[in-house]
């Protein structure tokens, strides 16, 4: 997994990325061009350029980072490594109240959450289903690794896989320490159980073609997802972003409705050190697809550069301390699942109350999570 993470954030992912995002950036003067030569109004260009091919563009820059990720991933299960983790990792983990069966469908999250939940729906005993639906939001999702590149890039340029890497090993320790807490309160006959040994689970050479097409699978639903989820809620920000009450256009982002609805929600979020409206704005997008994150942040700070001449890394050194910005990833690695995982998760559970208690629990976790990050950081930095 430590290979996984050097690879996928410090070798090969940045960059691939690095070109992606060139190769984004001059196809996007291209349109700027070609929209310039048509005659096309501000707000068409704006729109196009500013709303559709920076928000969606700022995700796709990070598919070679997906891409190898995804590849990791595949290969080890190609080889039986994951298999064989169910097992190595059942004893011990029995004792904290997770038990080996429900490892696979744990270490998927790490891919998507979606396919980990309906994976989990294979899982027999109705309770240790549920604890599987209840800990796979815990797992770092692909999907909020366009957040962690950008954050760590502009913050942490020296330490993007340590930093990165803290991450996933925070939401893994609070995975077990609500697993022993659940554990605790609701002593269960499954951790008693071990896995019966199993032939199937040994090392083997992999499918090369498999691994390849397993990897280029989950990329493509994530090019599905950039020009569905991410594209209508780039153009929905965009709008909101331009525009005032009464539709009528705004003068700033700050008189905007996006900017209306980020005030009214920001001072929650000033605890954990940042009480922005931009950055409750994204947060709020973040809800439909954890890479709307990017997206928005990436609108907000497009938009604002025709007036107050603000680049992204400029906008996030301006939203974010050091301190501030890790407390906002450890925000964002624990809050509600996305719309997708949420409704898979009242699917396979069967119940809607269940999908809205873990909308509501993580997101009471994640603020305490950050808000003890945050104070915890700002004690440390005043002893030393």
């Amino acid at each position: 997994m430590l290979l996984t993470f050097y690879l996928t954030f410090a070798a090969v992912g940045p960059v691939l990325s690095e070109i992606m995002s060139r190769g984004i950036g001059k196809w996007t003067e291209i349109f700027d061009e070609l929209l310039f030569s048509l005659d096309a109004s501000d707000a068409v260009r704006s729109l196009i350029i500013n709303g559709i091919c920076a928000g969606v563009g700022s995700v796709l820059s990070f598919i070679p980072v997906i891409g190898v990720l995804f590849f990791c991933l595949s290969l080890m299960e190609e080889t039986g490594y994951l298999d064989m983790l169910s097992q190595l990792a059942d004893r011990p983990l029995r004792h904290l109240g997770i038990p080996g069966q429900i490892t696979v469908p744990l270490i998927m999250g790490f891919g998507c959450s979606v396919p980990a939940i309906l994976a989990a729906g294979d899982i027999k005993d109705r309770r240790l289903k549920q604890l599987a639906l209840t800990l796979i939001p815990f797992m770092s999702c692909s999907a909020k690794l366009p957040l962690y590149g950008m954050i760590t890039t502009v913050f942490f340029p020296e330490k993007t896989g340590l930093v990165t890497c803290s991450l996933y090993i925070i939401g893994i320790m609070l995975a077990i320490a609500t697993a022993a807490f659940l554990r605790r309160i609701m002593p269960s006959p499954w951790c008693e159980e071990s896995i019966p040994p199993s032939h199937a689970s040994r090392f083997r050479l992999p499918h090369m073609s498999k691994v390849v097409s397993c990897m280029w699978e989950n990329i493509c639903g994530f090019f599905r997802k950039a020009f569905t989820v991410i594209l209508a809620a780039s153009v929905i920000i965009w709008f909101l972003e331009n525009y005032g009450p009464g539709a009528v256009l705004a003068e700033s982002p700050d008189e905007s409705l996006l900017a209306a609805a980020g005030k009214m929600i920001a001072p929650v979020f000033a605890p954990l050190g940042f009480g922005d409206w931009r950055a409750a704005a994204a947060l709020i997008a973040g809800i439909s697809a954890k890479e709307a994150v990017v997206s928005t942040l990436t609108v907000l700070a497009e938009g604002g550069s025709v007036i107050k001449g603000l680049t992204l890394p400029v906008m996030l050194a301006d939203l974010f301390t050091p301190l501030s910005a890790f407390s906002f990833l450890v925000f964002c690695l624990l809050y509600a699942p996305c719309a997708a995982s949420m409704a898979a998760m009242a699917k396979i559970s069967g119940s809607v109350k269940h999908a809205l208690f873990t909308f509501v629990f993580q997101t009471a976790l994640a603020w305490i999570a950050a808000f003890i990050v945050y104070n915890i950081g700002k004690i440390l930095y005043l002893l030393v």
